[in-house]
């Protein structure tokens, strides 16, 4: 999905989609009004012809009456789908990467006015990127998470930062759940978060009334704090687009600070080409094979694959040179022996990673039983919709459609709150920190 929204044309309509939205629901409701007043004419008619006088008066009162009611519900609905289209249109507003000077203003607006509709028009909900889900989904409790954005931050910073995700439960378990063992292991750093998707940091925002900073405000709330020394770690995977542009948002703040180090992503350097594997790659896969294992119930991956069952660990993708990462990881899985771990990708590239060329791997390995995993940091809109939700599209239906497997499951947890991978991050931070000490 794009971060920037582009007018679409729909038919013949040169107006951006919403607007033709608009257009021909509201002729719709036209015929729809027309409909209803012609039946009650030609019912009209139809009494005076066969009616006496008495009764044509008492029916045309019953037609008046009817025609005055249908009248009201076409309107009420007018009014419904309008309550409900302003809603669409305030969150489409707030549903972007740019942070504005009305940014808080129109993410209260927006969940004001969610507030006031009622259940029928929350149903009617639906923009460019608004639908009912926006405000109404169950994500968890966000009141578990800690947007750790105080001030009195003191001489020693640790900034966290994370693509981040509107799944509370999620936010809570992984990147909290990092940021936790982040700040047991160097209590004399106070740590930090930051959020490098503005989209979500609104959405939170505006859903729970929780605020968590983007680089721009974190590193400017370490500014305005006296922070001397400024360690960042990325929960980011690898050194893909994420990682590049954090890095620059770093650079352009550098002076303000007496030292600043970044440290390693999660999967460490990339390395040239698909054989290319790390002492990070393997620590990932070990830690991600044996928290699918025992999900599954199985002792390890060799019993899941005495008993037909493949993993499959879905990740994002990239188009960035990064994206040999992901073969790397394939290969770190069979480095490893494991026969029945598959590496694949939202967006499909590498190509090979794609879900209809997974799907020919694990049938071909003759594996009957499937269990989907996210390879992400988080679980959320990823694991939730494009791996095990029930569109036609998700990786959960391809695989059941294909119609070459006994069994496909999900576990839908993310990496951030498996303890083997927050030890990798706190082994990066100290690396991080030691380079500031020499």
């Amino acid at each position: 999905m794009s971060l920037e929204q582009n007018a679409k044309v729909s038919g013949g309509c040169k107006q951006p989609k919403a607007v033709c939205m608009a257009e021909i629901k509201e002729e719709k409701n036209m015929k729809n009004r027309v409909v209803k007043a012609l039946v009650m004419m030609m019912a009209a008619s139809t009494l005076t012809m066969v009616s006496p006088v008495g009764i044509y008066a008492e029916e045309t009162e019953a037609v008046t009456e009817a025609t005055t009611e249908a009248a009201s519900e076409a309107g009420t609905e007018d009014a419904d789908q309008a309550a409900a289209d302003n809603v669409a249109a305030l969150i489409d507003k707030i549903y972007v990467q740019e942070r504005t000077d009305t940014t808080d203003a129109d993410c209260t607006a927006a969940k004001e006015a969610w507030d006031a509709l009622t259940d029928a028009q929350k149903e009617l909900v639906e923009g460019e990127e608004a639908s009912p889900e926006y405000f109404g989904r169950d994500t968890g409790d966000a009141s578990k998470d800690d947007p750790r954005n105080a001030d009195e931050i003191g001489d020693n910073e640790l900034l966290v930062v994370s693509f981040g995700t509107s799944f509370n439960d999620s936010r809570a378990e992984d990147i909290k759940g990092i940021e936790d063992a982040l700040q047991t292991a160097y209590p004399d750093w106070a740590v930090r978060r930051a959020f490098t998707a503005q989209i979500i940091i609104n959405h939170v925002q505006a859903r729970d009334n929780e605020k968590i900073d983007n680089m721009d405000q974190a590193l400017q709330r370490a500014v305005d704090n006296g922070v001397k020394n400024l360690v960042v770690q990325p929960t980011h995977l690898m050194h893909g687009a994420e990682y590049d542009e954090m890095v620059e948002a770093i650079d352009s703040y550098k002076d303000k600070f007496e030292s600043v180090a970044i440290a390693e992503p999660m999967l460490g350097e990339v390395g040239d080409d698909a054989t290319v594997i790390n002492d990070d790659k393997k620590a990932v896969a070990q830690a991600i094979t044996d928290q699918a294992a025992k999900e599954a119930g199985y002792d390890d991956m060799a019993a899941a694959a005495d008993d037909g069952v493949a993993f499959v660990f879905m990740g994002h993708g990239t188009s960035h040179t990064a994206n040999v990462t992901y073969d790397q990881m394939q290969t770190q899985m069979n480095d490893l022996g494991f026969t029945n771990a598959f590496i694949g990708t939202v967006e499909g590239e590498p190509e090979d990673t794609a879900c209809d060329e997974v799907i020919k791997k694990v049938q071909d390995a003759g594996f009957k039983k499937v269990v989907l995993r996210p390879l992400m940091v988080v679980a959320g809109d990823h694991a939730n919709n494009d791996m095990a939700g029930d569109d036609e599209d998700s990786w959960k239906t391809q695989f059941v459609e294909s119609g070459a497997f006994d069994s496909v499951d999900t576990q839908i947890e993310g990496l951030g709150r498996i303890e083997a991978v927050e030890q990798l991050y706190v082994a990066h931070t100290k690396d991080a920190i030691d380079s500031i000490a020499k």
